[in-house]
């Protein structure tokens, strides 16, 4: 019995997991109290996803060794896959007060506390694992999250660059951390990361999370490889991502949105005029909600607009699917793919059969099961469609909906309220910090000493980041008075504040989105630039579909003399102005009913085609 038991743990610890469970069953039906084929048996069900099997014989092997810590440990892993955490954190402490020096058992409680937004309690654990253990990379760059979600910016970056100290080939972490870095509009080694990084992604390394790429390279290639590294590391072990078998069409079409931002957040702004515009007649919606809990006016309206709105936090990835395939969805959205919060894990286990990423990661999931991504001609133009692993449904005018009855504060705020100067134009950019490059902001600095009495209006996003960017405008010549940071304000206020402004003037690689939809529906004209990847394509597809193409430039010499020639030219801005006036009302970007009418017909040719056993192929919407 000995000898096969060492046989499966060999075959086991190969990833023979089938071959290894067959011995090990084996072994459990002529001897069902061997705590160690017990153990194995675990962590076969764990490994296979099987988590309730797994708990099962876990509590088989608690009765014949209550005081074992480590079985606590792997019964409150199986528990955090299933999302009864406050179960698994019970079982951690268990093993913890067994062994007080478990470092992996503080670890895990603390990774399950980060999983539940309570920032603080994890850290305190991650760091008794550290005290533990001092070369426990996982803990080092754990922490380094939690320390960005309590926005200690400076303290996530040593955590991260500890753990790269122990482990320089940590996965998916380098590419972190430099965006971690920008977040602080930390420069100082950016040219020589960016040239190792891009080495690296193009040899298929395991270097970053997909979301950095989106800012720190205008490459659709580096975007889509990344992507496809990080989905085959994550979900390529995901046992039900066949197709679901098919059924008989519902009376009305289901479509289920799936987010974590149903609340007073940028994607539920652009979002909640198409909730509310659906047809309900041909369309039965259903929101998933995997967010924080709050009680702001976005999270008491949004339900309204859903015949059915579910709050997920509960359920695991795969119950989630069931759950979808249940309640008989057929499009599943997926508005979130690789932003913070993000279940992609939902949609790997197949929620739906037509699977779609829309609007809250602009790029590639790089999956093999999300069969469309939502875009329009200026975003992905046909010589680009090769770098999306999707198929691509082209909307007219612009792929990004917004709310029209947005409200804009009618308090009308002055300069010196605002801290900004009486006189000289207003060079506006509400970007995060992380979207301002060198380049850019060289650019800026010679437009500010170029243009007499202009100032600089950024968002302030962190104290680091405003020290160094006012660090930055010294360095070049520009004294740090004339950058001013706008705190941040309810979103009505925030829009009204706008109005106070000359130019918004966009960053590069990755433009400006909902800014630069808050932008032009506040009346303020907004000058980008246009490169290749689709986050540099936005604010051209904005502008684009509300007729102000002429605020597109392609280069960096276009984009710099066309902010000089509307800031010092008043007649020329006032008359753009009054153009921008006019559009928002007679031009398609702020139509919501029009957009909502042109993705239905979206989601009934893709639905028709399902069914009629057509081909996923790229369609457009006239």
């Amino acid at each position: 019995m000995e000898s096969e038991l060492k046989k499966a743990v060999n075959l086991y610890e190969k990833g023979q997991l089938n071959s290894a469970k067959k011995i090990a069953l084996y072994i459990y039906s002529s001897k069902p109290d061997c705590f160690d084929n017990l153990r194995l048996l675990n962590l076969i069900h764990y490994q296979n996803g099987d988590f309730i099997d797994a708990i099962k014989i876990i509590n088989k092997a608690i009765k014949i060794n209550p005081n074992y810590a480590e079985i606590y440990n792997e019964k409150a892993n199986a528990l955090n896959q299933l999302k009864k955490q406050e179960e698994s954190i019970e079982n951690y402490d268990k093993a913890i007060k067994i062994d007080p020096n478990y470092a992996d058992a503080y670890y895990n409680k603390g990774t399950v506390l980060h999983q539940l937004n309570k920032f603080e309690p994890a850290i305190e654990n991650y760091d008794k694992a550290i005290k533990i253990n001092p070369n426990y990379a996982a803990a080092y760059n754990n922490k380094g999250y939690a320390l960005q979600k309590i926005k200690k910016l400076d303290e996530s970056i040593k955590n991260f660059s500890n753990t790269l100290k122990i482990n320089p080939n940590f996965d998916f972490l380098f590419g972190e951390l430099i965006h971690a870095k920008k977040k602080i509009c930390d420069w100082k080694t950016l040219d020589q990361d960016l040239i190792l990084l891009n080495s690296q992604i193009l040899k298929k390394k395991k270097i970053t999370t997909p979301f950095p790429t989106l800012q720190l390279f205008d490459s659709a290639l580096i975007q889509k490889i990344s992507a496809e590294i990080w989905a085959k590391e994550k979900c390529s072990n995901i046992k039900n991502k066949k197709k679901i078998q098919k059924i008989a069409g519902n009376k009305k079409i289901r479509v289920g949105y799936y987010s974590p931002d149903f609340y007073n957040h940028a994607m539920s702004y652009l979002l909640s005029g198409l909730f509310e515009s659906h047809d309900k007649s041909k369309f039965e919606l259903f929101g998933f909600s995997f967010g924080p809990e709050k009680n702001d006016e976005m999270s008491r309206r949004i339900p309204k607009a859903f015949d059915k709105f579910i709050k997920i936090h509960s359920k695991s990835d795969s119950e989630v699917a069931l759950l979808s395939n249940e309640l008989k969805i057929d499009i599943a959205i997926d508005l979130s793919c690789f932003t913070a919060g993000n279940r992609i894990g939902i949609f790997s286990e197949r929620c739906a059969p037509i699977q779609i990423n829309y609007l809250g990661y602009p790029g590639t999931s790089g999956t093999d099961f999300i069969e469309y991504i939502i875009a329009d001609k200026i975003l992905i133009p046909k010589e680009n469609q090769k770098y999306y692993s999707e198929k691509i449904i082209y909307v007219p005018d612009t792929y990004q909906v917004r709310d029209s009855s947005q409200k804009i504060s009618k308090k009308e705020f002055t300069r010196n309220e605002l801290g900004l100067p009486k006189k000289g134009i207003v060079l506006c950019c509400f970007n995060q910090s992380y979207k301002i490059t060198p380049k850019v902001f060289k650019i800026w600095m010679r437009l500010l000493k170029n243009i007499k009495g202009s100032v600089l209006w950024l968002l302030e996003d962190n104290p680091t980041a405003t020290k160094n960017l006012k660090n930055e405008a010294e360095l070049r010549g520009v004294k740090s008075e004339r950058i001013i940071f706008a705190k941040r304000l309810p979103q009505p206020d925030h829009l009204a504040r706008h109005k106070v402004a000359g130019l918004f003037i966009d960053t590069f690689p990755y433009t400006a989105h909902t800014t630069c939809s808050d932008a032009l529906w506040s009346g303020l004209p907004v000058i980008t630039r246009m490169g290749e990847s689709f986050a540099s394509r936005v604010a051209g597809s904005l502008l684009s579909a509300i007729d102000l193409k002429e605020l597109i430039t392609q280069t960096e010499d276009e984009y710099e003399k066309l902010i000089y020639q509307y800031a010092t030219n008043p007649t020329k801005l006032e008359k753009i102005k009054k153009k921008l006036e006019k559009n928002i009302v007679t031009k398609p970007l702020f139509n919501t009913k029009l957009f909502t009418k042109n993705i239905e017909t979206a989601y009934k040719i893709i639905y028709k085609n399902y069914h009629s056993n057509l081909p996923i192929k790229n369609i457009e919407i006239k």
